[in-house]
């Protein structure tokens, strides 16, 4: 199940038929109990005539009550049908027969909407006496605004439109606002001077609204606005705080406040420049891991995935696989690293991502890696014979031999391995690859510390299979001796 699925909440369909007119609703139960009712109108754009019905309300834990501003066909304002006020009687009806089913009462109710829904919001909230009203961009002047810009709205509540009617129309909103039916209510209008309404519809009636004792007026002066459509969804994060306040019972007192002073053409050189002087990712001082195995593309068994390689610079390598932590191998002195999963690998391609961790947990760049894993039989030979058993053979230096520092140079044979592994004391100190005749060569890029050391060295097949180990004792000689080209003993080039 998707995330956003699992957030999705249960809504139930209805219609309402007590009143006048019959009137379509959605419901939505509260969540942990939260004792609250949320009613949402629509504006004239929403979809469906549902407003906030596209899941921006799926985490509000409240009671969820949308109402459809949808009669023959056209919107209402959830006022009247041809001056006919039946619509409003039905829709004050379902909201009254929702509380109480609820057993809430008017103080645990918001109103909220936008534009025409933001015109119900105050409409209902006032008249009816509920607690908590959120209205955004609404319009005061509802006759005149139906005339100029919803046509079939206007013909739907008017039936013929007269300028009578627009008048009345005009005056029902500021006349309910200015008689002041429930002076206590939690009042919030959400404006902004971007909005070619305002100075038309809101403005001239906020004096009317300063008389309520919690009257909040939010009005965002961002130059993101782009008019009035866009007010709300720029307001989104402002109305969703507020509402989440509201239905668990905190009214904030705001008062007036002007916001929304962002500057998206600011030049943001100077905190880019920190941003990269800072980044914890290192580019061209700090190269990212090599991976000498596996090879690009290899197909290895699933028990036998062995990851060898260097990473200069870095105490530690980060391994990742589709954004999951897979393991973080330890980087010898000369920078090289080898690491085995605990668990084998799946089956198929992977893409495997790395990067180096240096002392200060600063990072390296990304390297990948892109090997498939399949059944054993299919890395094998075509009738299906186990891996043979690998012999390896260390020509230099000799046992017990003292090898001039500060630098000690490896090599020998291991026909059919791709590789030849070394430790001592149990610490990885590097990988060498073997060439097709058999031979490999190792050289450190560290001075040896002066005295007895002890080394021991395994080859490892395409396979997986692998030799027995071998010890390698030998001491490195205070002395350094420039050696003579091409005189390492034993070694094939």
């Amino acid at each position: 199940m998707s995330k956003a699925a699992k957030n999705a909440r249960r809504v139930f369909t209805g219609v309402d038929a007590s009143g006048p007119v019959p009137v379509e609703y959605r419901f939505s139960h509260a969540r942990n109990g939260n004792r609250h009712l949320v009613v949402v109108f629509a504006n004239s754009g929403a979809p469906d005539d549902y407003g906030m019905s596209g899941g921006v309300l799926d985490k509000v834990r409240s009671n969820i009550l949308w109402i459809r501003d949808s009669f023959d066909g056209a919107n209402s304002f959830y006022l009247c049908q041809g001056m006919d006020f039946g619509i409003e009687q039905s829709v004050a009806g379902l909201i009254a027969r929702v509380m109480n089913a609820l057993s809430l009462t008017p103080d645990e109710c918001t109103m909220i909407g936008s534009s025409g829904g933001g015109s119900a919001a105050l409409w209902f909230g006032l008249k009816y006496g509920y607690r908590n009203i959120v209205s955004s961009v609404p319009e005061f002047l509802i006759g005149t605004y139906v005339t100029e810009a919803l046509a079939d709205t206007a013909r739907l509540m008017m039936g013929e439109v007269t300028e009578e009617k627009v008048r009345f129309l005009d005056s029902v909103l500021p006349d309910l606002v200015r008689g002041r039916p429930n002076p206590t209510a939690n009042i919030y209008l959400i404006s902004s001077p971007q909005d070619e309404q305002f100075t038309r519809q809101v403005e001239p009636f906020l004096a009317l609204l300063q008389g309520y004792a919690h009257f909040n007026f939010i009005f965002n002066d961002s130059s993101l606005v782009a008019g009035h459509p866009k007010v709300v969804a720029h307001n989104v994060p402002v109305i969703m705080g507020l509402l989440n306040l509201l239905v668990d019972g905190i009214s904030p007192v705001i008062g007036g406040v002007r916001y929304g002073y962002e500057e998206p053409e600011r030049d943001t050189s100077g905190i880019d420049g920190y941003l990269s002087a800072t980044s914890q990712v290192r580019g061209v001082d700090f190269p990212a891991p090599v991976v000498l195995t596996p090879a690009a593309e290899e197909r290895l068994p699933a028990h036998a995935v062995r990851f060898v390689g260097s990473a200069p610079r870095a105490v530690r390598v980060s391994i990742w696989e589709n954004g999951k932590f897979q393991g973080s191998p330890a980087v010898a002195p000369d920078g090289s690293w080898t690491w085995l999963r605990d668990k084998p690998w799946g089956k198929g391609r992977h893409v495997v991502r790395l990067f180096g961790v240096d002392a200060n947990n600063f990072h390296s760049e990304r390297s990948e890696v892109v090997f498939t894993v399949a059944d054993p039989v299919d890395v094998q030979d075509p009738v299906s014979a186990p891996a043979q058993p690998l012999a390896l053979t260390v020509t230099s230096p000799g046992a017990h031999q003292q090898v001039p520092g500060p630098v000690a140079r490896f090599a020998g044979f291991a026909p059919g391995a791709v590789r030849v592994e070394f430790q001592e004391a149990g610490v990885s100190l590097g990988a060498c690859p073997v060439m097709a005749d058999g031979s490999w060569a190792w050289e450190s890029n560290w001075a040896w510390n002066e005295g007895p050391h002890f080394v021991e060295a395994v080859a490892v097949g395409a396979g997986g299979n692998a030799s027995a180990w071998i010890s390698v004792p030998f001491a490195v000689a205070g002395a350094y001796t420039v050696p003579v080209p091409g005189g390492y003993p034993g070694a094939r080039h």
